[in-house]
């Protein structure tokens, strides 16, 4: 379907007009154009899925959409009314609401608060708080929401917060709904919960957007799906009547064949050796190791512990005892600055919040961990620096403007690199990676798979927790599977390419599986198998 053509067809006919209609929308940045003549059309009570990769215009159109950015051209029109550009106002109240992948809740104020802010119910005694409270708990119960309205909104889960912003979106009368990534930063227990909360409003008549980088969830929710690439619309099409491969295709603008390649030898040398290392909360403690140019997985449930014991290695969450040695020579624990001399680096799951600073460009981050290496006498040496940092950025591919771009303008995906690159600075023998790329569109990760697999052919022992099975069986030599915080089990490389391992995995996971049960070779919980 040709959005752009058909933006008119329903006045023609007598027939409702669109929920929202978008015509011809450009826009540049500093004279960067980031969306060119785009249009597509939302239908009441429908999901449109909007994919595309990291930088392709998704989170402006999105913005212009919602008023929060003035279009260079083109028009915005709700149920055929247009919309005055760059006006948020005018499309909150025309019915038009956003909820961004950044939450603007005001953490200090409860819910109803949140929901009830700036259209407050007054008498003349003041604030009428035990209605809006009543109003705000009949909206919660309404989504599946089981918690007090007095509740204060810091003490949520992301995913509650993020459907108290949608409850204050359609309380305002919105019907029009955009959701910029709502599933990127809640725990997977709280996708369902989303799921029926944006089902709920497109049975109700509600015309819904959303992005996502994940196809299950397009294929979950979507009715319809329409892919950016580089600013133009590529494709609007049925999502019932549309395979996968054309939606990666249009969204890179080539056949995504290999996705993940093929995983090279690693040596015999044992890297890094982890033993009885008791990090604070866990169930137990934990034996690992890791040998030169090996990659070793982490799966497991939600709250298995995965992220804990990586950072419990690297220092930054507290351990209670144990002993950590890279190549033979034992790292301090409780201290990251002994696992950066030791060459251990870190890529954190929250790039934008401990893995880079975003405010900063990409030559300070690039060259932040290791500073010291780049100073004499006090004195930047700015040269070495910057040939460093340049150096780094070439080998993971980062696309930029230049060393002096700023973190927070570049794409999802080319921040991660900066992550990476950030440590390749220096000498690396340990690289421990969560969930590496989370919020990463498909191209993007491709090349994240690429890297990971130099880096490992370069001999580095790597330490992957992913909650992406796929990421799990295809770039694993081997895998720990966690619960509780223990290893309860270790899959080698021809276990993981087992067609029913998947089920296993969740079964170890889960605790339905015992570790030493079945004939599966998954009783070396003490992970020093070949």
């Amino acid at each position: 379907m040709d959005s752009t053509a058909s933006a008119t067809i329903p006045g023609e006919r007598g027939e409702a007009p669109f929920a929202l209609e978008i015509r011809d929308v450009e826009k540049a940045f500093s004279g960067i154009p980031v969306l060119r003549g785009v249009g597509l059309n939302l239908r009441p009570g429908t999901i449109t899925a909007l994919a595309g990769e990291n930088g392709a215009g998704k989170s402006t159109l999105m913005k212009i959409a919602s008023g929060q950015y003035r279009a260079d051209a083109g028009t915005v029109l709700v149920r055929g009314e247009e919309l005055p550009t760059g006006d948020a106002a005018a499309a909150t109240r025309h019915g038009v609401a956003i909820v961004p992948q950044e939450l603007a809740s005001m953490l200090e104020m409860t819910i109803y608060e949140n929901i009830f802010i700036g259209r407050e119910l007054a008498g003349p005694l003041g604030l009428r708080r035990a209605e809006m409270a009543a109003e705000a708990e009949k909206s919660l119960r309404e989504f599946g929401v089981a918690v007090s309205p007095n509740r204060r909104m810091g003490t949520l889960p992301v995913g509650i917060r993020q459907i108290v912003e949608i409850i204050k979106a359609t309380n305002t009368g919105a019907r029009v709904v955009l959701l910029d990534e709502p599933t990127s930063a809640i725990a997977v227990r709280e996708v369902q919960r989303l799921v029926d909360v944006m089902r709920k409003l497109r049975d109700q008549g509600v015309a819904l957007l959303f992005t996502t980088h994940k196809m299950e969830e397009m294929r979950q929710l979507a009715d319809h799906v329409v892919v950016l690439r580089d600013g133009r619309l590529v494709l609007d099409a049925d999502m019932a009547a549309t395979r996968d491969d054309e939606i990666v295709t249009a969204m890179i603008g080539r056949e995504l064949e290999n996705l993940f390649p093929e995983l090279p030898d690693h040596g015999d040398e044992v890297v890094l050796d982890v033993r009885g290392l008791q990090v604070e909360g866990a169930a137990a403690p934990v034996d690992l190791t890791v040998r030169a140019g090996e990659i070793v997985g982490l799966a497991g449930l939600v709250g298995a512990g995965r992220t804990e014991l990586i950072e419990g290695i690297f220092g930054m969450r507290r351990t209670q005892a144990g002993e950590i040695t890279v190549k033979g020579r034992r790292v301090a624990r409780n201290r990251p600055d002994a696992s950066i001399s030791a060459n251990v680096a870190l890529v954190p799951e929250d790039r934008k919040g401990a893995g880079g600073v975003l405010s900063m460009d990409i030559l300070d981050n690039g060259s932040l961990p290791r500073l010291s290496s780049f100073t004499l006498g006090g004195w930047l040496r700015e040269g070495r620096r910057r040939a460093a940092v340049q150096q780094a950025t070439t080998s993971v591919r980062l696309k930029s403007r230049g060393m002096k771009q700023s973190m927070e303008t570049l794409s999802g995906g080319n921040q991660q690199k900066v992550v990476f690159a950030r440590w390749l600075v220096g000498e690396v023998d340990v690289l421990l990676l969560d969930e590496p790329t989370r919020g990463v569109d498909v191209g993007a990760r491709s090349e994240i798979y690429r890297i990971i697999l130099d880096l490992a052919a370069q001999g580095m022992a790597v330490v992957m927790a992913s909650s992406d099975m796929p990421e799990i069986l295809s770039l694993s030599h081997r895998a720990y599977v966690m619960r509780e915080g223990r290893l309860v089990g270790t899959l080698r490389r021809d276990e993981l390419a087992d067609p029913d391992i998947q089920d296993t995995i969740f079964r170890l996971a889960s605790g339905l599986l015992d570790s030493k049960h079945d004939d599966i070779t998954i009783d070396d919980t003490k992970g020093r198998s070949a």
